[in-house]
C-alpha cells in the first residue's frame, strides 16, 4: 500500500504546528478535541495516545454580569447550585433527563459506526425509546431544545453542539443540525470530549507509524494532478519535487472531498452557490478560529469561579439561544454577527505537554476561540486584500465577544513570539480551503450524513454497505466525505479499509 500526502508532512487538520515564531508551544493548529474515535481503532492499530478527559463540562459567563453557569462533570450539587443561582433551577432536572436520552441513543447508535450501514427503519425499530429517536432524528433538535429548558442561555448551550461548523438556525427544517448534534452527543457511547495529551499531532503521528509499522510506503510532497481507472485498476499521476510519477493500483482509498475526486477525475461538479439558504443545508463550512497564547488565564467578572474551572471545559461565549438565532440571521443578510458567538478552549490546562517548560512555568496558557456563524459567503468572493481585511475583522469580533464577558481586556495578556508579534493567528473558512483543500472551508467535507441508511437507499456492493462509495466502483472514500465520516475518528479509514478487503476477496 501507498499512501499519497500533498502536504509537507502527514495528519492533514490532525496536527500540532509551532505556530509563533521562537515561542515553544505545539497548538493543535486545526482540530482540538477528540470523541469520536473509537476504541476498537486504537486496539486494532496499536495505537500508544492518551485522551484525557476533562472535569468541566462548560462554563457560561452571562455578558454584563458577573453570573455564570459552570457544569462540573464530577459533582453534581454544584452544578445544580450553579443552575439555581442563574435562575435556572427548574432546568437542572430538564438537563439531566435531555443528556441521559443522548445517552441512551448514543449506546445504541455508537456500536454500529465500525459495522456495514444498517437502514433507517432496522435502527428505529430497535430503538428502546421511539420517543427519544422521534425528537432528535426526525424533528428539529432545536424544537425539543426550547420544549425542555426554559432559561436562555441554558438552551444555547445545549444547541451549540448542533452548530460547531453548520449553518443552521435555531428551527432547522434541513436537520443537518440535527446531524451535527447527533455527531457530538453519541462518541464513545458516551459524548465525552477528551483532550488529546501532547496535541493533536499525537493521535496523527501514532496513525503514521502505525501505517508504517504495518509495511506501508508513505510520500510526502506528493500531489496527486490525475486519476484515471478502468475495468483493470487505476492509475494515479502525482508530482513530486517538480517530477510527475505515475502510480498503478487495484482500488484507490481517497481521503478527499468529492470535489477534488471530480477535479482529478475530470469529472464536472455541479457548482453551488456559496450564498446561504434556509431552506437547504448550507454546504460549507461557518467557523472561524484563533489560537492564542497569554502570559496566563484571564480574570473573570464572575468571583465564584476559577479562570482554572472555567476554562477547564468549553468556555461559551454569547450564545444564549436568542443571540444563535440573532447571529444566524445576521449572517444570512452578508455581515458579521455582534456579538459574534464563540467557544473557547483550553488545551494547556489538562495537557501542559504542549508547553515548553519555561513557558509552563511562566503560567502561560493556550486558548483555542471557535466562533459560529461565519458562513464561507462571508469570504468567498474576495480578492486577497480583502480577505485579508476581513480575516483582521473576524478576528477583532472574536475578541470584542471575548472582551464583553471578562475582567480584562484579552490583547493585554497576548505573549509576543521572538519578532515582537502577538501571539495570534486567525484562520478563515476560505484559509482551510486554501491550506487543507476543504470545500468552502467545510470541516465535514460536505453536510453531515445520518449514521445508517434510508430505507430505498442500495446497499448491494461492499462499497455502499460501509459508506465509502464513489460513482467510480476502483475509488472508495476514506475520509471526512464517507458516510460516518468527519471529526477525528477514523471511522471512514476503517469502513473504506473493509470494503476494500471484501472486493479484493471477492
Amino acid at each position: 500500500m501507498t499512501v499519497l500526502e500533498r502536504l509537507p508532512s502527514f495528519g492533514g487538520a490532525a496536527v500540532s504546528t509551532q505556530a509563533f515564531q521562537g515561542i515553544d508551544a505545539r497548538l493543535s493548529r486545526y482540530s482540538y478535541l477528540v470523541s469520536l474515535l473509537p476504541k476498537q481503532i486504537i486496539d486494532d492499530l496499536e495505537l500508544n495516545i492518551s485522551l484525557a478527559p476533562r472535569r468541566y463540562s462548560s462554563y457560561t459567563p452571562i455578558p454584563g454580569t458577573s453570573e455564570g453557569l459552570l457544569v462540573d462533570n464530577q459533582n453534581a450539587e454544584a452544578t445544580r447550585e450553579s443552575f439555581e443561582f442563574l435562575g435556572a433551577e427548574e432546568d437542572f432536572p430538564a438537563w439531566r433527563v435531555f443528556y441521559s436520552q443522548t445517552q441512551q441513543l448514543a449506546k445504541e447508535l455508537w456500536p454500529t459506526v465500525l459495522s456495514p450501514l444498517r437502514k433507517r427503519s432496522e435502527l428505529k425499530a430497535a430503538s428502546s425509546n421511539p420517543a427519544i429517536w422521534e425528537r432528535f432524528i426526525e424533528s428539529p433538535v432545536g424544537d425539543a431544545i426550547k420544549k425542555d429548558f426554559v432559561n436562555d442561555w441554558v438552551r444555547g448551550v445545549v444547541y451549540t453542539d448542533a452548530l460547531i461548523g453548520t449553518f443552521s438556525s435555531n428551527a432547522d427544517e434541513t436537520l443537518n443540525a440535527n446531524r451535527c448534534f447527533l455527531y457530538h452527543v453519541i462518541g464513545g457511547g458516551t459524548g465525552d470530549w477528551n483532550v488529546p495529551i501532547g496535541g493533536m499531532g499525537a493521535v496523527s503521528g501514532q496513525l503514521e507509524k502505525a501505517a508504517l509499522r504495518y509495511g506501508a510506503t508513505l510520500i510526502s510532497n506528493a500531489e496527486v494532478v490525475g486519476l484515471s481507472t478502468s475495468p483493470e485498476g487505476a492509475t494515479i499521476r502525482y508530482r513530486t519535487n517538480g517530477q510527475e510519477h505515475t502510480l498503478t493500483a487495484s482500488l484507490v482509498l481517497a481521503n478527499a472531498s468529492r470535489q477534488e475526486l471530480s477535479a482529478l477525475t475530470g469529472k464536472n461538479q455541479e457548482a453551488r452557490n456559496t450564498r446561504p439558504a434556509a431552506d437547504r443545508p448550507y454546504p460549507y463550512g461557518s467557523q472561524v478560529k484563533v489560537n492564542l497564547l497569554l502570559k496566563r488565564l484571564p480574570k473573570l467578572r464572575d468571583q465564584n469561579v476559577s479562570p482554572e474551572a472555567a476554562f477547564g471545559g468549553t468556555f461559551h461565549i454569547n450564545e444564549s439561544f436568542k443571540q444563535l438565532q440573532s447571529a444566524y440571521e445576521v449572517a444570512m443578510g452578508g455581515e458579521i454577527p455582534d456579538p459574534t458567538p464563540c467557544e473557547i478552549y483550553c488545551h494547556s490546562l489538562t495537557d501542559p505537554s504542549i508547553l515548553g517548560s519555561a513557558l509552563r512555568d511562566s503560567g502561560a496558557q493556550t486558548l483555542t476561540a471557535f466562533a459560529l456563524h461565519a458562513p464561507h459567503s462571508l469570504v468567498s468572493e474576495l480578492s486577497e486584500a480583502e480577505h485579508d481585511a476581513m480575516r483582521l475583522r473576524l478576528e477583532a469580533a472574536v475578541l470584542k465577544s471575548l472582551n464583553s464577558v471578562l475582567a480584562e481586556r484579552i490583547e493585554d495578556l497576548l505573549m509576543l513570539d521572538e519578532n515582537g508579534n502577538t501571539c495570534i493567528e486567525t484562520k478563515t473558512t476560505r484559509d482551510l480551503e486554501d491550506a487543507l483543500r476543504l470545500p468552502g472551508g467545510n470541516i465535514f467535507h460536505e453536510p453531515l450524513s445520518w449514521p445508517f441508511a434510508e430505507d430505498d437507499e442500495p446497499l448491494e456492493t461492499p462499497a455502499q454497505r460501509w459508506g465509502v462509495a464513489t460513482d467510480d466502483p476502483r475509488v472508495l472514500l476514506c475520509g471526512a466525505s464517507a458516510r460516518r465520516g468527519g471529526a477525528v475518528s477514523g471511522i471512514g479509514g476503517h469502513n473504506g479499509a473493509m470494503a476494500a478487503i471484501e472486493i479484493l476477496r471477492a
